[in-house]
């Protein structure tokens, strides 16, 4: 939970960096879908700025204050996902899930096509009755939460495919959210790079440096595969 808070605080000044008609687009889209605690899902490739969005989305809705919980379902093992989501609850102890832990806020269900197809199914009666019942447990769980769904596949194409139900598609896409890649945004490359190059000197105390012209051309013609978290290359 102390990680958890420090993740928060360190991305509590963040924006989208950029100018760009892309940007400005997403940015009014954010702020518009903000404030009426839909559901959103957020589409976009694999460094493209999907949490942040859904950070930025939290942080301006009427859920600010509560928490902002993410699971991760990428990083998950197949047989933790009903216990890290609804808890566990035994005569010996109890723990509480990720959407216990984000009740009155928003959580965040990051690379949600990964989750398992009976999974899939439990999470579909959850936002239709905002209710659960833990592992091992009877007693149901009522909870108050957005969830904001993200992912980088094609869920659609993974309905036609048999391996995402419809039904949970449908309840999480009530407002898309498209993150463009960096290939379609590359006016904002300099001004990106500027920002990443002067916390980099705060972090280390030192002046920062300043982009050619040369660097700048160099920057803009990269193919930037991982987008914005491919800065480091």
């Amino acid at each position: 939970k102390e990680n958890q808070e420090l993740k928060t605080r360190s991305y509590s000044s963040m924006e989208i960096i950029g100018s760009s008609q892309a940007v400005q687009s997403l940015k009014s889209n954010i702020e518009k879908i903000a404030p009426t605690n839909s559901r959103v899902l957020i589409m976009g490739p694999p460094g493209a700025g999907k949490e942040l969005s859904a950070r930025l989305l939290h942080q301006s809705s009427k859920r600010a204050t509560a928490p902002f919980v993410i699971m991760n379902c990428a990083s998950l093992e197949p047989d933790k996902f009903d216990e890290k989501l609804f808890g566990i609850e035994t005569e010996e102890a109890r723990r509480t899930g990720y959407l216990e832990e984000a009740h009155t806020g928003t959580l965040l269900l990051d690379e949600v096509a990964d989750l398992p197809q009976e999974t899939q199914a439990k999470l579909v009666r959850v936002l239709q009755d905002q209710s659960f019942t833990r592992v091992g447990g009877k007693t149901p769980v009522s909870v108050d939460v957005r969830v904001i769904a993200a992912s980088s596949r094609d869920l659609a194409a993974l309905v036609q495919d048999g391996k995402f139900r419809q039904d949970l598609l449908y309840r999480l896409n009530v407002v898309p959210l498209r993150l463009p890649p960096l290939t379609e945004r590359r006016e904002d490359i300099p001004a990106l790079m500027q920002f990443f190059l002067s916390r980099a000197a705060e972090n280390t105390g030192t002046q920062p440096p300043k982009l050619g012209t040369n660097a700048e051309v160099a920057l803009q013609a990269h193919d930037w595969p991982g987008n914005i978290r491919d800065r480091k290359s």
